[in-house]
């Protein structure tokens, strides 16, 4: 789908607007398998196959800050998972200020439903599925990972989600979240119980969580490299399995990048990853 098609956005910011040039350059000319897991135009997803699958695939969630973002933009990082072999699925949601959370989080939810139920990389074997996102993406698929109550509800295996990777994400909000301003994805000001239930963070479950491969940028927004290190340390306080990936020279957006090029470490230590013992 053409991102012109789509209902319209806020504006991105300069420096977001030179992201979006930069991904959709790299991402020209791919293509994946379209499908809709809901009516509105950003619940679709695109599923990448590789010529000789081996069973993993990746749900991924682009960034935005909850008000932008296409799955369009994270069609560039598929070649680098094909060629090993790996299913990657690029997943949209819809986005504030038109809708309020926890409506991109329940399409996540959704999104991971579909692929579960409907993706089978090698017949006769049930898909190893992993779950990441870059920034807002990062926030949502963390959150996800953490809790239960969605795959209940969803009626998928406690253990749908083998493995987490957020890019960049978001872990907690608030007024000690360290960010300039409330993000409008959470609604209107109540009584900050948003922010709690929208905050990885506070919502981790014990026994409940998949192995975490958490990365920034050396370079990333100061209070995302502080969450991120907050988020490791509630992660092991709750014993669970992290492994921390910093990308050296890389700010906000060039992290972004960083995971959709094969001659940069991040793809190959995320593939290891993947396949980790106990994974």
């Amino acid at each position: 789908m053409n991102i012109a098609n789509y209902p319209a956005q806020d504006p991105l910011s300069l420096p977001g607007a030179a992201y979006q040039q930069r991904i959709l350059a790299l991402g020209a000319g791919l293509a994946g398998e379209e499908h809709a897991y809901g009516p509105d135009p950003y619940q679709s997803l695109a599923v990448f196959r590789p010529a000789q699958p081996t069973g993993e695939v990746l749900v991924f969630f682009h960034g935005g800050g909850w008000t932008n973002g296409y799955k369009e933009w994270m069609y560039f990082m598929a070649p680098a998972f094909q060629a090993q072999g790996i299913t990657f699925v690029s997943a949209g949601y819809r986005l504030a200020p038109m809708h309020f959370f926890p409506a991109g989080l329940q399409d996540c939810a959704d999104a991971i439903a579909w692929v579960a139920r409907q993706l089978q990389p090698v017949p006769g074997h049930p898909a190893r599925l992993y779950v990441g996102g870059h920034s807002a993406g990062g926030h949502y698929a963390a959150l996800l990972a953490v809790t239960s109550a969605w795959r209940t509800q969803r009626q998928l295996a406690a253990r749908v989600v083998a493995g987490c990777l957020p890019v960049s994400g978001v872990y907690r909000f608030g007024p000690d979240s360290g960010m300039a301003m409330r993000p409008r994805f959470l609604g209107p000001v109540q009584d900050g119980l948003a922010e709690i239930a929208a905050s990885p963070l506070h919502q981790i479950e014990p026994g409940a969580c998949p192995p975490f491969l958490l990365t920034h940028g050396s370079r990333d927004f100061p209070h995302l490299i502080t969450q991120a290190g907050q988020m490791v340390s509630a992660l092991r306080a709750a014993h669970v399995p992290v492994q921390v990936e910093i990308l050296e020279d890389c700010d906000h957006f060039e992290a972004s990048v960083a995971c959709g090029d094969a001659t940069r470490p991040w793809v190959a230590n995320a593939v290891t990853w993947i396949r980790g013992p106990g994974r």
